[in-house]
């Protein structure tokens, strides 16, 4: 198949890497099971960095990024799929050095492609994203480990993202008291409430530089986007038996602390990467997600944008200021 189609591709040279938006062929793509069109994309953290040239992310260019896409088959060597059928991509190498879901088509091996549920729409599946399915996979780790809205709280840091956003929307859909913690208190604390949040802390309260090894219990658990000392205070304040989802490191991937939250008060932390889930763990989480974990203000923290909009708001994430969800449709340019 021959098929025109604009993607945002980025070019390596001699000044450095730079995106642009390009007309290709889908003979250019990679010679894989599945030709899929699609219709949304959503940006993430990984997305910036590979557009910045991270090596560590993206070897060669160019390159087209993207870790997340919705869309249609549009044909396939795969007898699980067929044409026309909705489905999902997120990670594996999706975005990171095969061309992702910054353009118009996709070609991807059967084995990374989940069916779009029947509850969802592929629109809802790329306001989750890799963000959605981090917070649930995250959360279904501590609900299996035990906890338990009767525990008490849970913290969510780095709540203005669209990782912490998902984390605070979906624990309140399961009855979960939550705090917000930021940065720092601004304007947004009452759109925080809205989603789901009871209350607001900024980062004071989630830096203790003192030599203590254990803290009076401000919380039950935690969901932690943001590492380094944030991380370390936050086991030095949760409840005993409590658990620690760790997702991120926006603050410093080095973690300073002591066995003895682990062993005095039975914290148990939990590291979550959704690049190599299991598929039958990303099913049953699509499942909650399209069913019974549904926020019922899933939009609450969209922001759709086009193509051409789309360097804009890489330049935005790359600065860590990014706010809620971006969502890139990519058959409605906006200009």
């Amino acid at each position: 198949m021959d098929q025109q189609f604009k993607c945002y591709e980025v070019l390596e040279t001699s000044k450095g890497f730079n995106g642009v938006i390009k007309v290709k062929s889908t003979l250019e793509l990679p010679d894989n099971e599945v030709l899929i069109r699609v219709l949304y994309s959503g940006l993430n953290y990984k997305d910036a960095l590979s557009a910045n040239g991270h090596k560590g992310v993206t070897k060669n260019y160019p390159h087209t990024p993207g870790i997340d896409a919705a869309g249609i088959v549009e044909s396939s060597n795969n007898t699980e799929f067929h044409h026309g059928q909705q489905v999902i991509v997120t990670s594996y190498d999706l975005g990171m050095n095969t061309a992702g879901g910054f353009g118009q088509y996709i070609s991807v091996p059967g084995n990374w492609i989940v069916p779009l549920p029947s509850q969802l729409s592929l629109r809802e599946s790329m306001v989750y994203g890799t963000a959605g399915l981090t917070a649930a996979q995250g959360i279904h780790s501590m609900i299996t480990n035990g906890q338990t809205p009767e525990m008490g709280p849970i913290l969510v840091t780095g709540a203005r993202g669209a990782v912490g956003g998902m984390a605070i929307m979906i624990l309140d859909k399961l009855g979960f008291e939550t705090i917000a913690g930021v940065s720092k208190i601004s304007d947004d604390t009452e759109h925080l409430k809205s989603i789901g949040a009871a209350s607001v802390i900024d980062s004071d309260q989630t830096n203790d530089n003192s030599s203590r090894v254990l803290m009076k219990p401000k919380w039950a658990g935690a969901f932690d986007v943001v590492g380094g000392n944030t991380l370390a205070t936050i086991l030095k304040c949760t409840s005993y038996g409590g658990n620690i989802v760790t997702v991120g490191n926006i603050e410093s991937a080095n973690l300073k602390t002591t066995v003895l939250p682990f062993i005095l008060n039975g914290i148990n932390l939990l590291g979550i990467g959704t690049q190599d889930t299991p598929m039958q763990l990303r099913k049953t989480l699509w499942n909650l997600l399209a069913g019974k974990w549904k926020p019922v203000n899933l939009e609450a923290t969209v922001l759709e944008i086009g193509l051409s909009q789309l360097q804009h708001y890489i330049n935005i994430m790359q600065t860590k200021k990014s706010r809620g969800r971006v969502l890139l449709n990519l058959n409605n340019d906006k200009k």
